[in-house]
């Protein structure tokens, strides 16, 4: 599910107005943050998500934790805060930021 440099220039475009949906601070990527990340995906595809950890390291390996769990992928990570796709099964065009 790779996006092309075109599709990843075009969310980066979109997601640059969104704001975070999910945050993760301390307790890390519990069952309840998962469930929100996957639901959060399912309804607007392109969503924000914010990891208030201060370590790089870790905050990079919670990144690339979500992608493999949820099967997304990572469109852009600015400091804190990265960007993931994931379509839809049934997009619904009152709720997909990608459709709006």
């Amino acid at each position: 599910m790779s996006l092309t440099n075109a599709q990843k220039k075009q969310y980066r475009l979109i997601g640059h107005n969104l704001n975070p949906v999910v945050m993760i601070a301390g307790n890390g990527l519990t069952e309840a943050v998962l469930t929100e990340i996957d639901r959060a995906l399912e309804d607007h595809e392109l969503i924000k998500v914010r990891i208030s950890v201060m370590d790089r390291e870790v905050r990079s390996s919670l990144i690339a934790e979500i992608s493999k769990i949820m099967k997304c992928e990572t469109v852009q990570t600015i400091g804190k805060v990265a960007l993931f796709y994931r379509a839809a099964l049934e997009p619904n065009p009152k709720l997909s930021n990608l459709l709006r």
